[in-house]
């Protein structure tokens, strides 16, 4: 591709971008929709048993932890056709027909990052763990005060992992691919419309989309380095 050719896709796509074109505003809304409810998931699974690793001490605890410290690196692609086996109509879960569906892309994402929220979790307790809770119980904490108090702590900490959560599930290609197979006007995200739109030769449409994604996975890491003073901000105020 000349130099040419690119500076004229960039100029169609900021135009895209300055018009608000239907089909990119569609595409965008539905990538932010499907990961935020992947987000919603994986915090409501993850975040509880992070907590619960790092607050307590059981036999195996290290290698539970070295499992999830191991599945943050699971490919994508693997997982996706894991999860097509289990979803496709002749899986043991094919009648949920989850499959061609933002519920489905939801739920494999949600798998996706589960491993980072755990892990960030459990990190963020046991660091904040041992003198807090000698502390709290010099004070006369019983133990659920003296979790409490380790958790609002982490708090900070914790909504990083959400924060590298969401960049992780909305920037993935491989599962929103294969389980949702990339249906117009359905299925289709920002990843893969790159992905099909890079194959066609059609640019704008591709740089447009990678602008936006790269905007919002910016601005998460602008929100990240600054969550951890909110956090404590709105701790004081409540």
């Amino acid at each position: 591709m000349s130099l040419e050719t690119m500076w004229e896709g960039l100029q169609q796509a900021i135009h895209l971008i300055v018009t608000g074109d239907p089909a990119l505003v569609e595409i965008t809304l539905r990538s932010l929709q499907v990961s935020f409810y992947a987000i919603l998931t994986a915090s409501a699974i993850g975040v509880p048993i992070g907590a619960v690793i790092g607050l307590k001490e059981f036999l195996g605890k290290r290698l539970v932890k070295t499992i999830f410290t191991t599945l943050i690196g699971v490919p994508t692609v693997s997982l996706g056709l894991f999860l097509y086996l289990l979803l496709s109509r002749s899986g043991p879960l094919g009648f949920l027909q989850l499959m061609y569906t933002i519920q489905g892309i939801s739920i494999g994402q949600a798998l996706l990052v589960i491993p980072i929220i755990v892990s960030f979790t459990t990190s963020a307790t046991e660091s904040r763990d041992i003198r807090l809770r000698d502390l709290a119980r010099t004070l006369g904490a019983s133990e659920l005060e003296t979790s409490i108090a380790v958790l609002r702590e982490a708090s900070s900490a914790i909504a990083l992992a959400v924060v590298a959560a969401f960049n992780r599930a909305f920037a993935e290609l491989g599962i929103a691919l294969i389980i949702g197979a990339n249906i117009r006007g359905l299925t289709r995200v920002m990843t893969t419309t790159i992905a099909l739109q890079n194959a066609m030769g059609e640019t704008a449409l591709c740089i447009a989309l990678s602008i936006i994604l790269l905007v919002i996975v910016f601005a998460l890491n602008i929100l990240t380095g600054n969550i951890g003073a909110i956090v404590n901000t709105l701790r004081k105020d409540y």
